[in-house]
């Protein structure tokens, strides 16, 4: 969690906040490949990329 407090910290001492929105979507999609890497919904979401 403090990785996250300092992370935060950092984007607003350097007024980067709307980086935020991109970080996390692209954790999410992430996330979303590893997950789905060995399933049967595989095929799918590699059609969308």
């Amino acid at each position: 969690m403090s990785f996250l407090s300092e992370l935060y910290a950092f984007l607003r001492s350097r007024k980067k906040l709307w980086m935020m929105p991109i970080i996390v979507m692209m954790l999410a999609v992430g996330g979303l490949l590893i997950l789905a890497q060995g399933s049967a919904i595989a095929p799918f979401i590699y059609t969308l990329f």
